[in-house]
């Protein structure tokens, strides 16, 4: 195997080892101004615009990760990634501030609750770098927007007393920028209440400033186990030696590894780019977890790919390498819907008794079902009785478990009766009951067979 490579800008090459490798000193070194820049790059006038803007999203880079970008090309996907261009202030149709609606599911300041059984736990608006895409710049890079003591204690608080919640992600910001020892407390926090099972951590400093990822910050972090750790590497430019060392640190501290991308026009949205990406990426035993379609967050529109990008790239990656360095690939819904994985169709139809597949190379086979094939019998299954209760969140899962026979739309049934009184015909409720699904009744007093508003 080829050696990861190891870069320097030579502005910085004069810089001694013991500063250069701390990460406090590529914090206070980053750079962010047209002067400072130029000292590494010639901008074009794109971004040169950009950068003196008033009102632009923070920009600030570290030394070791502005060295990766080659200073000849000004089309360099590191480059897009962290330095602004005029494109950036654009507008787009659908453009949003918070277009993942993770304020509005927040029941405490930076505690969104949108799945049942975790919660995305912003404990920072500081990063090492600024993504030029990144999807919470509303209050990412703010110093005005950092949370304080009081959010940190209600977002503890909020855990505490709703025992649905298994699994803790902290994210921000990114958590490695805090200082050791409040990191360390949050945890320490954390872990105390029983009902948490899993800590995970979303860092994209691994990557921007590998020399964060010490000795000391392992032996702290394996205290808390189980825990995850997600990194963020969109292109092979972004693994280096300097990333192999850290992730090999975290991984001999027994934390599993994940790596989020996101799809991004010029950076990534090739084939061959994500087929090189995921198979470094297990070199590192970092294992693929999501590739994210672009969301609709302020300055981002030129970053955007149709959706169907991302569904040719799994079909380049799906059969062509290792099954465990395929994605996911998903877009977060406008609005607040969460996760929604896309992908290819494999299936091409069914009858009673088989199914007809198709396999990466375009082989059509058929799968013959069984004819007597025994169902699951909830009522006999000590995990159907006693499984985890997720309110108002069963979705389709809960239509498939008996509980309801539909899920309806808010308002569904009173927009129907158009304005109509009750009659003779609707007096008996019961006749729109299904027989052996759902029980009881819902809030509006009606049968309990949807699982809607």
């Amino acid at each position: 195997m080829s050696p990861f490579p190891s870069r320097i800008a030579p502005v910085f090459k004069d810089v001694p080892s013991e500063k250069s490798n701390d990460w406090r000193w590529q914090l206070s070194k980053r750079l962010n101004s047209v002067e400072e820049f130029e000292q590494v790059l010639r901008l074009t006038p794109s971004e040169k615009k950009a950068l003196s803007s008033p009102g632009l999203f923070r920009v600030d880079v570290t030394p070791y990760y502005v060295s990766l970008i080659n200073p000849e090309d000004p089309d360099d996907p590191i480059r897009k990634q962290i330095i602004p261009t005029a494109e950036e202030l654009s507008a787009f149709t659908g453009q949003m501030e918070d277009s993942l609606s993770e304020d509005r599911h927040s029941p405490v300041p930076g505690l969104v609750h949108r799945y049942p059984d975790r919660v995305l736990m912003l404990v920072t608006t500081q990063c090492a770098v600024y993504c030029r895409y990144c999807t919470r710049a509303r209050i990412v890079g703010d110093p005005g927007q950092t949370f304080a003591r009081e959010d940190f204690e209600q977002q503890i608080d909020y855990i505490k007393h709703t025992p649905q919640i298994r699994d803790v992600l902290l994210s921000g910001g990114d958590p490695l920028t805090l200082a050791p020892r409040l990191l360390e407390e949050i945890l320490t926090r954390l872990r105390e209440i029983p009902h948490v099972e899993i800590l995970r951590i979303g860092s994209r400093v691994p990557v921007f400033m590998p020399m964060r990822v010490t000795t000391e910050l392992t032996d702290m972090l394996q205290k808390f186990h189980p825990l995850w750790f997600n990194i963020h590497v969109n292109h092979p430019n972004e693994i280096t030696a300097e990333l192999a060392e850290a992730t090999d640190k975290l991984t001999r501290a027994g934390i599993p590894l994940g790596n989020q991308s996101v799809l991004l026009a010029g950076v990534n949205d090739c084939v061959h780019i994500q087929r090189k990406l995921v198979q470094e990426l297990v070199r590192l035993r970092v294992r693929p977890y999501y590739l994210y379609q672009c969301d609709l967050v302020e300055g981002a529109g030129h970053f955007r790919t149709p959706v169907a990008k991302g569904i040719e790239i799994i079909e380049g990656l799906r059969g062509h390498t290792s099954g465990f360095a395929v994605p996911t690939f998903c877009v977060d819904a406008p609005g607040g819907g969460g996760k929604i994985p896309v992908m290819p169709t494999y299936h091409i139809s069914a009858s009673d008794h088989k199914v007809i597949l198709r396999n990466f190379e375009g082989f059509i086979t058929t799968y013959e079902e069984p004819l007597d094939y025994k169902p699951h019998d909830p009522a006999t299954c000590p995990y159907c009785q006693n499984k985890r209760l997720e309110p108002g969140q069963r979705g389709i899962s809960g239509l498939l478990d008996g509980e309801a026979m539909t899920i309806t739309p808010e308002g569904f049934d009173q927009i129907h009766i158009r304005g109509g009184g009750q009659h003779r015909l609707r007096e008996n409720s019961e006749k729109w009951k299904p027989l052996g699904i759902g029980s009881g009744e819902n809030d509006n007093g009606n049968p309990n067979d949807s699982l809607g508003g």
